[in-house]
């Protein structure tokens, strides 16, 4: 019967520690576990209790940092304060503060982001707001309590000898304030409550990459007119047709976004129904399914997101 007990008490300090491993428990949080033997003497059934066995979780120091911008940043030549966005999680179960460090001059790269800082993004909102969010401050780091997370930017400028297409790399490393080192190191009392605090999967450390890509966008637009009289010469004279043409062109590694012409018909000239065209092919004059319209004195023809394109507009007008 002894032994019985021994063995039920044995399993119970077994069951307890192994769950203590399970990284959703709250550090601090104490496992308490209870075996019962019942038995029968002549007849009578017997209960007996073990003893009581407790067991405090421990802290489990586990962080991850990662990227959250959706595509590279595309930046100018000479641009300041160029955002790149990252997501800090405590993924350890215990209150952690964490310290952060930028590195703008890693390699790989084709030019260095310059005078990088750190934000914090203390309402939360995902928007760096500057008359908001705090710079980052290495005497007092953010403490994120177990599975919260906070978003941080890190702010580079970009210097002005750089190339189209070129790309620049600005990391962000996060660290646990308790330490860090190899999976299983433990800190003897460094945990929430005084717990032992253990360095998880992530070494109690993490860092992520963002990336700036140079992009100049060039638009130009070049308007000319040719004039046709009515005597089979190009004499502006009354009665001359006059046809212009809007060359817009646009060069480089992004798109100009909703780009649209718009042109005034000129004093003195009368718009000649039906004369616009866009690359050759007509438009009509109304405001409706296509891209171009002539509402009162103005033309206007929407070319869209164009990039590394050739677009041309023409219209024709009749000299008063």
């Amino acid at each position: 019967m002894k032994r019985s007990l021994i063995l039920l008490a044995a399993l119970a300090l077994l069951l307890p520690a192994q769950s203590a491993l399970a990284r959703g428990t709250p550090a601090g949080t104490t496992i308490t576990n209870q075996a019962k033997v019942v038995y029968t003497i002549e007849a009578t059934e017997i209960e007996l209790d073990s003893n009581s066995v407790a067991i405090v979780v421990g802290e489990l120091i586990d962080v991850e940092l990662a990227w959250q911008d959706a595509t590279n940043i595309l930046v100018k030549p000479g641009e300041t304060d160029r955002i790149l966005t990252f997501l800090l999680t405590n993924t350890g179960n215990g209150t952690e503060r964490f310290l952060l460090s930028v590195d703008s001059e890693i390699g790989g790269d084709q030019f260095d982001p310059v005078n990088p800082r750190i934000y914090l993004d203390v309402d939360g909102d995902g928007e760096f707001d500057p008359a908001v969010d705090l710079p980052y401050n290495p005497a007092d780091p953010p403490t994120l309590a177990a599975g919260a997370a906070l978003i941080v930017f890190v702010l580079n400028d970009i210097p002005s000898g750089v190339d189209d297409g070129d790309r620049g790399i600005s990391a962000l490393a996060a660290e646990s304030a308790t330490g860090t080192g190899a999976p299983g190191t433990a800190f003897p009392g460094q945990g929430d409550g005084g717990v032992n605090a253990v360095v998880g999967a992530s070494g109690g450390a993490s860092a992520a990459q963002g990336i700036y890509q140079v992009s100049r966008v060039e638009l130009t637009a070049i308007k000319s007119a040719t004039v046709a009289d009515p005597f089979g010469g190009s004499e502006p004279l009354p009665g001359a047709t006059i046809t212009y043409t809007i060359v817009v062109e646009v060069t480089g590694t992004a798109p100009a976004n909703d780009v649209r012409v718009s042109d005034d018909i000129p004093e003195h000239t009368t718009y000649q129904g039906g004369t616009l065209r866009l690359d050759g092919a007509p438009l009509t004059d109304a405001a409706d399914g296509d891209a171009g319209e002539v509402l009162g004195s103005v033309v206007t023809v929407r070319l869209g997101d164009l990039q590394d394109v050739t677009r041309t507009v023409t219209f024709q007008v009749v000299i008063d």
